[in-house]
């Protein structure tokens, strides 16, 4: 089945940076748009950043020139990486995964930005 885990998030302070990583199984990770969402508490949960197969990507307004997506074909792997965080970055982070057999999420890893 499909499966999306992420690590990588904690507390960090205004400034600061964070790598976000997410590990898929079950299923062709090569031909799916990878992505990043995330929730703040009593908000919905919007895209932050996407990444298709062919490694073009889009962002969300909010974390363009701050957060960069990437992928690794060869370990099934998406990451994000988080700079200058703002404590509006709070929020619960989730890998997704869209196929031919649906849209996925994971768990999701908190991030927190405080000082």
């Amino acid at each position: 089945q499909v499966q999306l885990v992420e690590s990588g998030g904690g507390l960090v302070q205004p400034g600061g940076s964070l790598r976000l990583s997410c590990t898929a199984s079950g299923f062709l990770f090569s031909g799916a748009y990878m992505g990043w969402y995330r929730q703040a508490p009593g908000k919905q949960r919007d895209l932050v950043a996407g990444i298709w197969s062919s490694g073009s990507t889009n962002y969300a307004d909010s974390v363009g020139g701050r957060f960069t997506i990437s992928r690794d074909n060869a370990k099934n792997m998406v990451y994000l990486q988080m700079n200058n965080l703002k404590p509006e970055d709070t929020a619960v982070y989730s890998c997704y995964a869209n196929i031919f057999k649906g849209s996925y999420w994971g768990q999701g890893t908190q991030v927190a930005v405080s000082s």
